[in-house]
């Protein structure tokens, strides 16, 4: 998940923390399950490495997270347009709690999630990851997600769950960072691997666009599914600066056929390029588009469509020139 509008934004100075820095083994709480690792061949992203970049975004602090932010705004407006209350939600990928906080305040009980073992705790919340939920059936009438689901790595199955967690007439909503992000990061990293002179190695996540979003809801079974786009321009002083964000966002690269870290040669190129695309003041814009979805849990309440050939007026009829 990524931020500001297109009027832009901008981050400049010096990233103070190391790329490097090695993290001390994550505390794990007791309520957490151990799972068995994913098949590399199979699943895209690496599950314990997830965790790990979850765990050091969660102790670099909340200044890199305004895209997070950003979002979660973005759907509290969403959903002050629902016109039915809620009591019970399940904030899946807390972060840091700035979305359960705002749900708490309007009077909610919430129950905060993460596969980050150190966000999970640091709200007294439950560590698991979103394609794997403990929780059974009918247990909220609200579920709100910001920033994690693109890199969940059965996707389908997660939205299998989360709609089997709602009760009926439940609602599903979430945003994150969808298909034509990061072109810049993307074009710089191309001209590393150029300069390196190798195979190419995939570096940037797979994204998903705003209709296979809307499939995907559907398969789930989630009724009146909606998915849109909304495109961001951060405006960045240097790709330090980008990676340095994402990193504080538990964003960076977490492939399971990730390749070997970029030699000299290959960085020194990528940040070349990245100030090559760099407006006159020497700030370069990056994009992210981030992708919302909603969906209800099916009720008998809710709005159905018209039976297939119910209908009483002709579309030829309707089509006729008047007069």
């Amino acid at each position: 998940m990524k931020l500001l509008s297109d009027s832009g934004h901008s981050r400049s100075g010096t990233n103070s923390r190391a790329a490097g820095t090695e993290l001390p083994p994550a505390p794990q709480p007791a309520y957490s399950r151990r799972v068995p690792p994913d098949d590399p061949q199979t699943m895209p992203f690496d599950r314990s490495l997830r965790r790990l970049r979850r765990d050091r975004a969660a102790l670099s602090g909340a200044d890199a997270d305004y895209l997070h932010r950003r979002a979660a705004d973005e759907l509290l407006e969403r959903l002050d347009l629902v016109q039915r209350p809620f009591a019970d939600a399940l904030d899946l990928g807390c972060g840091h709690g700035y979305l359960t906080d705002r749900l708490k305040a309007r009077g909610l009980k919430v129950t905060p999630a993460d596969a980050g073992p150190l966000f999970a705790a640091a709200v007294g919340g439950l560590n698991c990851d979103e394609d794997r939920l403990p929780f059974p059936p009918a247990s909220f009438d609200l579920i709100v997600s910001v920033g994690v689901l693109d890199t969940v790595n059965d996707l389908p199955g997660a939205l299998l769950l989360i709609r089997r967690a709602l009760r009926p007439d439940g609602l599903f909503l979430a945003a994150f960072a969808g298909a034509g992000s990061l072109p810049a990061l993307r074009r710089a990293m191309r001209a590393a691997e150029e300069a390196q002179g190798g195979q190419a190695s995939p570096r940037i996540h797979p994204q998903i666009d705003v209709r296979a979003a809307g499939d995907l809801l559907g398969r789930a079974g989630f009724a009146l599914p909606v998915a849109d786009v909304d495109g961001v321009t951060v405006r960045f002083s240097s790709l330090s600066r980008l990676i340095g964000d994402l990193r504080g966002m538990g964003a960076t690269n977490i492939l399971g056929q990730r390749g070997r870290p970029l030699a000299r040669l290959g960085l020194a190129a990528a940040m070349a390029d990245f100030r090559d695309q760099a407006d006159p003041d020497g700030k370069t814009a990056e994009r992210f588009e981030i992708l919302s979805v909603s969906g209800w849990a099916p009720s008998p309440d809710q709005p159905q469509p018209a039976r297939r050939g119910s209908g009483t007026t002709s579309l030829a009829e309707a089509l006729k020139p008047k007069g």
